[in-house]
């Protein structure tokens, strides 16, 4: 079996050489127990490996750089460095024989060769063996490549944009026309032409810059390949990304089951799963951990799936859950950035270990996948109805419309008889469902009387008891008729013996006669009597076993009833547990609405805070030109009228402004001066600050114009000492003369003519 081409790029010296050697002791897993002496011997080389990697790393950094300088034969000078060149040629044999006879283990020893890959898979075998785990070393797509290079894609703006942004401090990929870049750019573009309808998606380009980090740029095509078409990526990254939102659902019931509290708070602080788990998925923490730790996932990720996300995801929210239930949104944010990716960075194993002691439940997961098809199908119908009336409702707008337009007068009597139309309609509803309830109501009498009733094959038993009644009845009714009959006859023959007379008459023989007569008949009598006697007992029997008959059908009755009554307790049972259900899925859509209605909220007041900065800047730069108004005016009037009479009117100013401060001081004073872009107005309208003369108010009003003017359009140098001379004179008696005024006047009036 032919072995793919080992990578030339590397990671980090330091990081790479001793992830590439080590076999931490510190996550061993339950797959451990079960396995041969042989292989728990090579894992014990392994974890002896790790520590004395850990007791002499300077020397390990020295042995690799002599292995990449030289190639010659690694020379140590210690004992330790010895053992452990020794057990890096034992860990390179091992995976050597593990990539020669990569069918043979695994088929007969895949524990052993789960155990080890958990471990790590040393740096310079990972090209090989993630060729082999992901079936990637021979594929046809690979002949393709140099053509699917000669291609132009639609999406290389894209790509090129992103390329940058892609491990940006990493040798390899730094610098814009670096090979990293060029052979990154190679790859999405070939896998943007491959598949045309994921084309190119963000967050791909991190798996594919690892991939590179290790193998050649064809065999990191081929591996990318395989990867989307066989671990889900592609779902991931299709433009609709159906995959992650089924990935963010079977997390979030995850994190509810096993960190009820922590998932409370994250809904009450509106901190949704995607805001943090998405790059997880999509990157597979390569965006979230150092590379180190990143690859350590990513090795486990290439043997078992995204199922290794699920479970590094919630053991990330184990073991910081007290920390982030007293952190609010924005704090969660930034502990997700800056305190989590680098937790494990000492140990991985022990991020491996918590993995692993994660509850995860293959059934459950494809149930719930089951559940978001469903609901995403039943969501999909509700937006295709909600497209459909949108646009019947539109098409009825435009319709209305034209109607308005072509006949204005035709359309008002038009909706004038469509609402009496409608007022009628709703009438004949109302009258309709008057009678519907009436009938309903009338419905639920019947059913209630017929649920009273026997149901059919009652009936028929009810039938058949009747029937039998009835013959009894007849033969016990014909068994008395006899009786009658034969005590009719007894009756009649003891009168006609009793008619005789005389017996004494009679002779001795003839007494005898008659006595034996008597005797005879009194025989028959009492065998009457007992043949009546015994007839009336059957016929209580008969009676008796009717009844009997009668209690049993009752009987069987009642126990239908009940086990119809017991099936309907069940259904009801079933009910309520769906009710129960709804009522949990409601409740928790409530929470979705109130945190959306929160976030809209925040969205208003944003809004509603760029209007009040808005209306702000349209009040400044309405003080702006009535300053640059009252300029010019002011400009007009030294240029044609004497400074007497434009200090009486300044003064006449001065006091409808003093009327307008006193209307004004009535509302309640602002602590807090106004800013805007930098410029701060205190608004303090106390009775002390107010000035207390003409004079004092004209410099205030001059000051704050002055401060204004600077502070949004600053003045040239020649305004400015303009002005600063014009506060001098308003700030004298009356008494100024003409000329000063035009004097003051004259050099800013020759500036203008100039």
């Amino acid at each position: 079996m032919s072995l793919p081409t080992m990578a030339s790029p590397t990671l980090s010296p330091d990081s790479s050489s001793q992830e590439a050697l080590s076999a931490p002791t510190c996550s061993p897993t339950s797959d451990s127990e079960n396995l041969s002496p042989d292989e728990l011997e090579l894992l014990a080389k392994l974890e002896e490996q790790n520590r004395l990697l850990e007791a002499d790393s300077k020397s390990m950094r020295s042995m690799n750089g002599s292995r990449r300088n030289s190639g010659s034969s690694l020379v140590s000078s210690s004992s330790a460095s010895s053992n452990l060149s020794h057990l890096e040629e034992d860990t390179w044999i091992l995976w050597g024989r593990i990539a020669n006879e990569w069918e043979e283990w695994r088929r007969r020893k895949e524990k052993l060769l789960k155990e080890l890959i958990r471990k790590g898979i040393p740096h310079h075998f990972r090209a090989i063996v993630w060729q082999l785990l992901c079936s990637a070393t021979d594929m046809p797509v690979k002949n393709q490549y140099s053509e699917l290079l000669k291609m132009s894609s639609p999406c290389e703006k894209l790509i090129r944009r992103d390329i940058a942004r892609t491990y940006p401090e990493h040798e390899f990929f730094k610098g814009q026309d670096s090979l990293g870049q060029e052979v990154l750019f190679n790859v999405m573009k070939a896998y943007s032409l491959v598949d045309r309808e994921v084309g190119y998606c963000q967050g791909s380009a991190f798996i594919v810059g690892l991939l590179l980090m290790q193998m050649p740029e064809e065999e990191a095509f081929c591996v990318f390949v395989r990867l989307m078409q066989e671990y889900r990526l592609r779902e991931l990254f299709k433009p609709s990304m159906a995959e992650l939102g089924l990935c963010i659902y079977q997390f979030e019931y995850m994190l509810q089951e096993q960190l009820p509290d922590l998932n409370t708070h994250f809904r009450s602080q509106s901190f949704h799963t995607s805001m943090y788990a998405s790059s997880w998925f999509l990157t597979l923490f390569l965006t979230t951990f150092p590379l180190p730790v990143a690859t350590r996932v990513f090795d486990i990720f290439m043997y078992e799936g995204l199922e290794i996300v699920f479970r590094v995801g919630l053991a990330l929210l184990q073991v910081n859950q007290t920390e982030l239930m007293q952190l609010d949104m924005e704090g969660m944010s930034q502990y997700f950035q800056r305190v989590i990716p680098h937790q494990f960075d000492s140990c991985p194993d022990k991020l491996i270990l918590k993995a692993y002691q994660v509850k995860y439940n293959p059934k459950k997961m494809k149930r719930l996948e089951k559940e978001y098809a469903a609901m995403k199908s039943k969501e999909m119908e509700e937006q295709i109805e909600i497209k459909r009336l949108r646009t019947e409702n539109r098409l009825l707008k435009q319709r209305i419309e034209t109607l308005e337009k072509d006949n204005p007068r035709l359309t008002e009597d038009f909706v004038a008889h469509l609402e009496t139309e409608l007022e009628q309609s709703r009438l004949r509803e109302t009258e309709t469902l008057g009678a519907l309830r009436e009938m309903q109501d009338k419905v639920l009498d019947m059913e209630k009387r017929n649920s009273s009733l026997p149901d059919e094959n009652n009936v028929a038993r009810l039938q058949e008891e009747l029937k039998a009644l009835k013959v009894r009845e007849g033969e016990a009714v014909a068994s008395a008729r006899e009786l009658k009959l034969q005590l009719q006859e007894l009756s009649d023959t003891w009168q006609a013996h009793l008619s005789r007379g005389g017996r004494w008459k009679e002779s001795p023989r003839k007494l005898v006669l008659g006595e034996l007569q008597d005797e005879l008949m009194s025989v028959r009598l009492r065998e009457a009597q007992a043949l009546a006697e015994g007839r009336e007992l059957r016929q209580r029997v008969v009676e008796l076993e009717t009844q009997d008959h009668i209690h049993r059908n009752l009987l069987n009755r009642v126990e239908a009833e009940r086990a119809a009554l017991q099936e309907k307790l069940q259904y009801l049972a079933a009910q309520n547990k769906g009710l129960q259900t709804q009522l949990s899925e409601s409740r928790r859509k409530q929470a979705e609405a109130e945190c959306k209605s929160k976030e809209e909220v925040m969205a208003v007041r944003l809004r509603e805070a760029d209007s009040m900065a808005a209306v702000a800047e349209m009040r400044q730069r309405i003080a702006e030109l009535e300053i640059q108004r009252e300029e010019g005016r002011i400009q007009g009037q030294l240029n044609h009228s004497d400074s007497s009479q434009y200090i009486r009117e300044l003064k006449d100013q001065i006091e409808e402004l003093k009327a307008e401060v006193r209307l004004l001081k009535g509302p309640p004073s602002f602590e807090d001066p106004l800013a805007f872009d930098g410029l701060s107005l205190a608004r303090h309208l106390d009775e002390d600050s107010l000035p207390s003369s003409d004079e004092e108010l004209l410099g205030v009003g001059v000051g704050v114009g002055a401060a204004l003017q600077d502070a949004l359009y600053p003045l040239s140098p020649r305004d400015a000492r303009f002005f600063r001379r014009l506060e001098r004179p308003a700030k004298d008696s009356e008494g100024s003369s003409d000329s000063d005024a035009d004097e003051l006047t004259a050099p800013y009036s020759q500036g203008l003519d100039n």
